[in-house]
Protein backbone atom coordinates (compact mmCIF):
# COMPACT_ATOMS: atom_id res chain seq x y z
CA UNK A 1 0.00 0.00 0.00
CA UNK A 2 1.45 3.32 -1.08
CA UNK A 3 1.33 6.24 1.37
CA UNK A 4 2.27 9.83 0.65
CA UNK A 5 3.37 11.93 3.61
CA UNK A 6 2.79 15.64 3.00
CA UNK A 7 5.42 17.52 4.99
CA UNK A 8 7.57 14.41 4.94
CA UNK A 9 10.84 16.08 5.93
CA UNK A 10 9.78 17.84 9.16
CA UNK A 11 9.91 16.69 12.79
CA UNK A 12 6.85 14.45 12.48
CA UNK A 13 6.98 13.73 8.76
CA UNK A 14 10.54 12.42 8.65
CA UNK A 15 9.90 10.05 11.55
CA UNK A 16 6.63 8.89 10.01
CA UNK A 17 8.24 8.15 6.65
CA UNK A 18 10.91 6.04 8.36
CA UNK A 19 8.38 4.20 10.54
CA UNK A 20 6.09 3.34 7.64
CA UNK A 21 9.01 2.16 5.51
CA UNK A 22 10.26 -0.01 8.37
CA UNK A 23 6.78 -1.58 8.44
CA UNK A 24 7.07 -2.47 4.75
CA UNK A 25 4.97 0.31 3.22
CA UNK A 26 5.82 2.11 0.01
CA UNK A 27 6.17 5.74 1.07
CA UNK A 28 6.64 9.05 -0.75
CA UNK A 29 7.98 11.95 1.33
CA UNK A 30 6.53 15.10 -0.25
CA UNK A 31 7.68 18.59 0.72
CA UNK A 32 9.03 21.81 -0.72
CA UNK A 33 12.44 20.15 -1.05
CA UNK A 34 10.94 17.44 -3.27
CA UNK A 35 9.23 19.98 -5.53
CA UNK A 36 5.82 20.10 -3.86
CA UNK A 37 4.12 23.46 -3.40
CA UNK A 38 0.83 23.00 -1.56
CA UNK A 39 -0.22 26.60 -2.08
CA UNK A 40 -0.06 26.44 -5.86
CA UNK A 41 -0.66 22.70 -6.19
CA UNK A 42 2.60 22.23 -8.09
CA UNK A 43 3.85 18.67 -7.70
CA UNK A 44 0.71 17.34 -6.00
CA UNK A 45 -0.42 15.07 -8.82
CA UNK A 46 3.03 13.52 -9.03
CA UNK A 47 3.28 13.07 -5.25
CA UNK A 48 -0.14 11.40 -5.00
CA UNK A 49 0.13 9.21 -8.08
CA UNK A 50 -0.86 5.67 -7.05
CA UNK A 51 -1.26 6.57 -3.38
CA UNK A 52 -3.87 4.77 -1.31
CA UNK A 53 -3.37 6.98 1.77
CA UNK A 54 -2.22 10.56 2.27
CA UNK A 55 -1.00 11.77 5.66
CA UNK A 56 -0.86 15.56 5.93
CA UNK A 57 1.55 16.81 8.59
CA UNK A 58 2.38 20.06 6.82
CA UNK A 59 2.14 23.30 8.74
CA UNK A 60 1.45 26.96 8.16
CA UNK A 61 4.56 29.17 8.07
CA UNK A 62 2.77 31.64 10.36
CA UNK A 63 0.57 31.33 13.44
CA UNK A 64 -1.48 34.48 12.86
CA UNK A 65 -4.64 35.06 10.84
CA UNK A 66 -2.75 34.28 7.62
CA UNK A 67 -2.76 30.63 8.68
CA UNK A 68 -6.49 30.51 7.85
CA UNK A 69 -5.81 31.24 4.18
CA UNK A 70 -2.92 28.76 4.18
CA UNK A 71 -5.03 25.86 5.39
CA UNK A 72 -8.01 26.71 3.21
CA UNK A 73 -5.90 26.78 0.06
CA UNK A 74 -3.67 23.81 0.83
CA UNK A 75 -6.45 21.50 2.00
CA UNK A 76 -8.60 22.38 -1.01
CA UNK A 77 -5.65 21.61 -3.29
CA UNK A 78 -4.82 18.38 -1.50
CA UNK A 79 -8.39 17.07 -1.53
CA UNK A 80 -8.85 17.87 -5.21
CA UNK A 81 -5.58 16.19 -6.14
CA UNK A 82 -6.46 13.22 -3.96
CA UNK A 83 -9.77 12.78 -5.72
CA UNK A 84 -8.04 12.90 -9.12
CA UNK A 85 -5.53 10.28 -7.96
CA UNK A 86 -8.11 7.96 -6.41
CA UNK A 87 -6.78 8.36 -2.86
CA UNK A 88 -8.90 6.31 -0.45
CA UNK A 89 -7.84 7.70 2.94
CA UNK A 90 -6.87 11.24 3.95
CA UNK A 91 -5.21 11.59 7.38
CA UNK A 92 -4.48 14.91 9.09
CA UNK A 93 -2.58 15.81 12.24
CA UNK A 94 -4.33 18.32 14.49
CA UNK A 95 -4.36 19.44 18.13
CA UNK A 96 -6.26 18.19 21.18
CA UNK A 97 -8.84 20.80 22.19
CA UNK A 98 -8.32 22.81 19.01
CA UNK A 99 -12.03 23.54 18.60
CA UNK A 100 -12.27 25.06 22.09
CA UNK A 101 -9.75 27.90 21.69
CA UNK A 102 -11.41 30.49 19.44
CA UNK A 103 -9.08 33.20 20.74
CA UNK A 104 -6.10 31.83 18.79
CA UNK A 105 -5.97 32.43 15.03
CA UNK A 106 -3.85 29.34 14.46
CA UNK A 107 -6.27 27.08 16.32
CA UNK A 108 -9.18 28.49 14.32
CA UNK A 109 -7.16 27.70 11.19
CA UNK A 110 -6.67 24.10 12.30
CA UNK A 111 -10.42 23.80 12.94
CA UNK A 112 -10.95 25.01 9.37
CA UNK A 113 -8.54 22.32 8.17
CA UNK A 114 -10.54 19.67 10.03
CA UNK A 115 -13.86 20.98 8.71
CA UNK A 116 -12.63 20.95 5.10
CA UNK A 117 -11.41 17.39 5.52
CA UNK A 118 -14.76 16.26 6.96
CA UNK A 119 -16.62 17.88 4.10
CA UNK A 120 -14.27 16.51 1.45
CA UNK A 121 -14.81 13.67 -1.00
CA UNK A 122 -12.52 11.10 0.65
CA UNK A 123 -12.83 9.00 3.83
CA UNK A 124 -10.65 10.58 6.50
CA UNK A 125 -9.04 10.30 9.89
CA UNK A 126 -7.96 13.11 12.22
CA UNK A 127 -5.28 12.50 14.83
CA UNK A 128 -5.29 15.22 17.47
CA UNK A 129 -2.16 15.37 19.61
CA UNK A 130 -1.24 17.37 22.68
CA UNK A 131 1.83 19.61 22.74
CA UNK A 132 5.10 17.92 21.78
CA UNK A 133 7.92 17.55 24.32
CA UNK A 134 10.28 18.90 21.65
CA UNK A 135 8.47 22.25 21.50
CA UNK A 136 8.94 23.19 25.16
CA UNK A 137 12.12 25.17 24.51
CA UNK A 138 10.29 27.24 21.89
CA UNK A 139 7.38 27.86 24.27
CA UNK A 140 9.82 29.09 26.92
CA UNK A 141 11.70 31.32 24.50
CA UNK A 142 8.53 33.14 23.40
CA UNK A 143 8.04 34.72 26.83
CA UNK A 144 11.61 34.79 28.16
CA UNK A 145 14.26 37.43 28.63
CA UNK A 146 17.67 37.35 30.31
CA UNK A 147 16.11 37.70 33.75
CA UNK A 148 13.04 35.47 33.84
CA UNK A 149 10.51 33.36 31.97
CA UNK A 150 6.80 34.18 32.15
CA UNK A 151 4.28 31.40 31.59
CA UNK A 152 0.59 30.95 32.37
CA UNK A 153 -0.68 28.09 34.56
CA UNK A 154 -2.42 26.50 31.58
CA UNK A 155 -2.87 22.73 32.04
CA UNK A 156 -1.10 20.69 29.34
CA UNK A 157 -0.49 16.98 28.78
CA UNK A 158 2.62 16.84 26.58
CA UNK A 159 3.70 13.92 24.43
CA UNK A 160 6.88 12.75 22.69
CA UNK A 161 6.79 13.35 18.94
CA UNK A 162 7.79 9.71 18.37
CA UNK A 163 4.57 8.61 20.05
CA UNK A 164 2.50 10.93 17.89
CA UNK A 165 4.23 9.30 14.92
CA UNK A 166 3.33 5.83 16.22
CA UNK A 167 -0.35 6.82 16.40
CA UNK A 168 -0.28 8.33 12.92
CA UNK A 169 1.34 5.21 11.50
CA UNK A 170 -1.30 2.97 13.06
CA UNK A 171 -4.13 5.15 11.77
CA UNK A 172 -2.61 5.41 8.28
CA UNK A 173 -2.41 1.63 8.00
CA UNK A 174 -5.98 1.05 9.19
CA UNK A 175 -9.39 1.77 7.63
CA UNK A 176 -10.48 5.43 7.85
CA UNK A 177 -11.92 6.50 11.20
CA UNK A 178 -14.19 9.13 9.68
CA UNK A 179 -13.62 10.70 13.07
CA UNK A 180 -10.97 11.78 15.57
CA UNK A 181 -8.36 9.99 17.65
CA UNK A 182 -6.83 11.97 20.53
CA UNK A 183 -3.30 11.09 21.65
CA UNK A 184 -1.57 12.47 24.74
CA UNK A 185 1.25 11.89 27.17
CA UNK A 186 0.74 10.21 30.55
CA UNK A 187 1.11 13.27 32.80
CA UNK A 188 -0.63 16.60 33.18
CA UNK A 189 1.30 19.72 34.20
CA UNK A 190 0.59 23.40 34.33
CA UNK A 191 2.69 25.18 31.74
CA UNK A 192 4.58 27.21 34.33
CA UNK A 193 5.39 24.00 36.22
CA UNK A 194 6.64 22.42 33.01
CA UNK A 195 8.84 25.46 32.44
CA UNK A 196 10.41 25.10 35.86
CA UNK A 197 11.12 21.41 35.29
CA UNK A 198 12.73 22.18 31.95
CA UNK A 199 14.91 25.03 33.19
CA UNK A 200 16.02 23.06 36.23
CA UNK A 201 17.05 20.11 34.08
CA UNK A 202 19.05 22.46 31.87
CA UNK A 203 20.62 24.12 34.93
CA UNK A 204 19.10 27.42 33.89
CA UNK A 205 18.63 29.49 37.05
CA UNK A 206 16.11 31.96 35.68
CA UNK A 207 12.84 31.94 37.65
CA UNK A 208 9.54 31.09 36.00
CA UNK A 209 6.96 33.73 36.88
CA UNK A 210 3.35 32.61 36.67
CA UNK A 211 1.67 35.16 34.42
CA UNK A 212 -1.88 34.55 33.25
CA UNK A 213 -1.37 36.87 30.27
CA UNK A 214 1.94 35.56 28.95
CA UNK A 215 2.28 34.01 25.51
CA UNK A 216 -0.15 32.32 23.14
CA UNK A 217 -1.34 29.79 25.72
CA UNK A 218 -2.79 32.60 27.82
CA UNK A 219 -5.80 32.47 25.49
CA UNK A 220 -6.53 28.84 26.35
CA UNK A 221 -9.53 28.37 28.67
CA UNK A 222 -9.46 25.78 31.46
CA UNK A 223 -8.12 22.30 30.73
CA UNK A 224 -9.14 22.04 27.08
CA UNK A 225 -5.61 21.07 25.97
CA UNK A 226 -5.67 17.91 28.08
CA UNK A 227 -7.00 14.59 26.84
CA UNK A 228 -10.40 13.11 27.53
CA UNK A 229 -11.18 9.57 28.70
CA UNK A 230 -11.12 8.04 25.21
CA UNK A 231 -7.65 9.25 24.29
CA UNK A 232 -4.73 7.00 23.43
CA UNK A 233 -2.22 7.60 26.24
CA UNK A 234 1.46 7.27 25.35
CA UNK A 235 3.87 5.76 27.90
CA UNK A 236 6.82 8.17 27.95
CA UNK A 237 7.01 10.65 30.83
CA UNK A 238 8.34 14.14 30.14
CA UNK A 239 10.96 14.03 32.88
CA UNK A 240 12.34 10.72 31.57
CA UNK A 241 12.44 12.06 28.02
CA UNK A 242 14.10 15.26 29.22
CA UNK A 243 16.82 13.37 31.07
CA UNK A 244 17.48 11.21 28.03
CA UNK A 245 17.57 14.19 25.64
CA UNK A 246 20.09 15.99 27.85
CA UNK A 247 22.38 12.96 27.86
CA UNK A 248 22.17 12.21 24.14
Amino acid sequence: MKTTVIGGTGLIGSQLVAKLRDAGHEVVAASLSSGLDLLTGTGLDEALDGAHTVVNVSNSPTFDERSLAFFRTTVDNLLAAGERAGVRHQVALSIVGVDQVPGLDYYRAKVLQEDLLRGGPTPYSIVRATQFFEFMDSVISMTADDEAVRLPATPVQPIASAEVVAALADVAAAPPLNGILDVAGPDTFTLDELGRLTLAARKDERPVITDAGAGMFAAVPGSVLTAGPDARIAPTHYEDWLATSLNS
